[in-house]
């Protein structure tokens, strides 16, 4: 069997979409419709009509039957069986589509969409599947080509400007899918979906009042729309109203239908809860993160078998591996030592981690045989191994380091209370206590603002730059660059508008010499910032830290503090995006800090 394109041709949004994806948790969830609705099957089923005499029709109408009542395997065999017989028939290309994609195989599925586009060029649903599940893999700008194709046929449809507005609201084109928008409401005034999307855009701009009314309305006018309902819960956690969040985030998952839904709904839940210090079950909903309906989702593979909860542990050899972002494997580690523990000294503890914490780690866990993990893109999934672990000496069971939570963490009462769980280089702690002492006089506090990925939704968790003037017009204190990445403009802005300079320590990368920055931190006599990867190694670490928080922030775990860190000092936001108060109180507490005590973490 052939695709119907040109000899040697390969997908560009196939291509793409072997690459790793980002973290799926805390996204929107985007009202784009779906492949194989009841409604797009009958269209399909009058499309099919037109082949009456041709003898797949009756083969391709039980596939559209078995779609309908949601057997994707079947449907999917029967539209193989169709294209055995007849290899450039367009509709048996869209239902094996369909089917592919809900069974979660997406580079397969796009593949069948385009060649189903190919040979029936008229349908412009075929178009906006592909722009969708195009979309759902993380091809934004080829999204947006096929919904424009889409809308172009069908112009003012609903849909089809949501979806346009939605692939260029992620290429941070914010004011024009909102002008796209416009139109599509004035012209389908009981429309949904679009007013849905608004709401996403301008969560993401900060406006969380506006999206609560947005959201408002797309529940006015259809009140079972599970979408956003699980968007306006969102919204609420970031308010502050978590109680209320859950119960909008429990209805919304009881009224999805994807699988895709209700697993994002679930992670959501997950961080409702634990802000609701119903942690043990925040966890369980956790693992959501691991299913293959997510695109991104990273998949291990491993000898031995998957770790569950139950597994007796004592004596046996683990193969743990770290996931999810820099700041998730570093903060997630904080359970090692009780797993160093409950493996006891006839056990063994293999360590996957990012390569540029594999120094840190080894010095933290001599116990453990530490390496680098290394992802793969397979068939369109991230795929992670453990290369330094031999078939000679495999382990007998293996983990994703966050599924360890569920029995090692489940409760405040769980974490304890000792500081400092990573172990930096004492002697280029002392190095850096030297060349400290060559920067300008006075508190040395190292300073971060921002994340590495600044984009879309993310903004929102942080202030601008600006914010931190307070801050920064506290006296004795001598400020230390500790934020990685491009971060000229500001240190420019700082010392012409402000009139500060912020001291970049030498000789150091502060995106990739991870080792070196866990021993400045804890050189340093503070580090304060926004939670990235650099706050959380200080965290780690031991050293003093200030946090800047947000409201409904999971990390908290429903406490004002950072259990991970006991040493560590939390300052939240009342509500997300208000900062300038909880910045204020930074800057006085700064004010009176006193340099030897802050140099001193005692245990809680």
């Amino acid at each position: 069997m052939t695709r119907p394109t040109r000899t040697g041709e390969t997908s560009a949004i196939a291509l793409a979409a072997a690459q790793p994806g980002p973290a799926h948790l805390g996204r929107a969830a985007d009202a784009m419709g779906a492949a194989g609705t009841h409604d797009a099957l009958q269209r399909l089923n009058a499309g099919i009509s037109e082949l009456r005499a041709l003898s797949v029709a009756p083969i391709l109408r039980r596939a559209v039957a078995a779609l309908e009542a949601e057997d994707h395997e079947t449907g999917g065999r029967l539209a193989i069986q169709a294209l055995e017989q007849d290899e450039r028939n367009g509709f048996a290309w869209y239902l094996l589509a369909i089917s592919r994609e809900r069974a979660g195989d997406f580079v397969s599925s796009i593949t069948c969409y385009e060649s189903a586009l190919a040979l029936l060029p008229n349908q412009a649903d075929v178009a906006n599947d592909l722009g969708r599940l195009a979309f759902r893999m993380g091809m934004k700008a080829e999204a947006e080509k096929l919904f424009r194709h889409f809308l172009a046929a069908k112009p003012n449809h609903p849909e089809g400007a949501n979806n346009l507005a939605c692939a260029i609201r992620d290429q941070d084109r914010a004011e024009e899918a909102i002008e796209i928008l416009r139109p599509a409401i004035e012209a389908n005034p009981t429309a949904a979906m679009p007013w849905n999307t608004l709401g996403t855009i301008v969560t993401e701009q900060g406006e969380l009042e506006a999206a609560h009314t947005f959201f408002d309305e797309a529940l006015r006018l259809q009140p079972h729309f599970p979408k956003a309902q699980y968007n306006r819960a969102n919204v609420r956690l970031s308010l502050g109203e978590a109680e209320a969040a859950l119960a909008d985030c429990d209805v919304a998952l009881a009224g999805a239908v994807a699988q895709d839904e209700q697993l994002m709904m679930r992670l959501s839940r997950a961080t409702i809860l634990m802000e609701l210090g119903q942690i043990a079950e925040g966890w369980e909903d956790y693992e959501a993160r691991l299913h293959p309906q997510f695109s991104d989702c990273t998949h291990f593979q491993a000898l031995g078998r998957p770790w569950t909860p139950d597994a007796e542990l004592a004596g046996r050899s683990l193969l743990i591996f770290g996931e999810q972002g820099l700041g998730d494997e570093v903060m997630f580690a904080n359970l090692i030592p009780d797993v160093l523990e409950a493996l006891g000294p006839k056990g063994r503890l293999f360590l996957a981690v990012e390569t540029r914490l594999v120094p840190l780690f080894q010095r933290s866990f001599p116990q453990a045989v530490v390496g680098a993990h290394a992802t793969y893109a397979v068939a369109g999934r991230s795929v992670r191994v453990a290369p330094f672990v031999t078939d000679e000496d495999p382990p007998e069971i293996w983990a994703p380091l966050g599924s360890l939570l569920r029995r090692f963490r489940p409760s405040l009462a769980s974490f304890s209370h000792k500081t400092g769980y990573l172990r930096p280089d004492p002697q280029r702690v002392a190095h850096w206590r030297d060349v400290l002492d060559q920067a300008p006089a006075g508190l040395k506090v190292g300073l971060l603002w921002k994340s590495g990925l600044m984009t879309g939704a993310r903004r929102r968790y942080f202030s601008a730059f600006e914010a931190w003037r307070d801050v920064l017009a506290v006296p004795g204190t001598t400020f230390v660059n500790l934020q990685y990445g491009d971060c000229a403009a500001e240190l420019a802005h700082a010392q012409r508008d402000m009139g500060v300079r912020i001291w970049t320590p030498p000789g150091i990368d502060l995106k990739q010499d991870l080792d070196e920055i866990a021993a400045l931190t804890c050189a340093l006599d503070l580090v304060i910032g926004f939670p990235n990867a650099t706050v959380n190694l200080a965290g780690a670490c031991g050293a003093s830290a200030w946090i800047a928080s947000a409201p409904g922030a999971w990390p908290r775990l429903g406490s004002d503090h950072y259990p991970w860190y006991p040493q560590m000092r939390v300052f939240t936001a009342k509500t997300l995006g208000d900062w300038g108060p909880m910045l204020t109180q930074m800057a006085e507490a700064l004010a009176d800090a006193d340099g030897p005590a802050l140099r001193r973490t005692p245990q809680p």
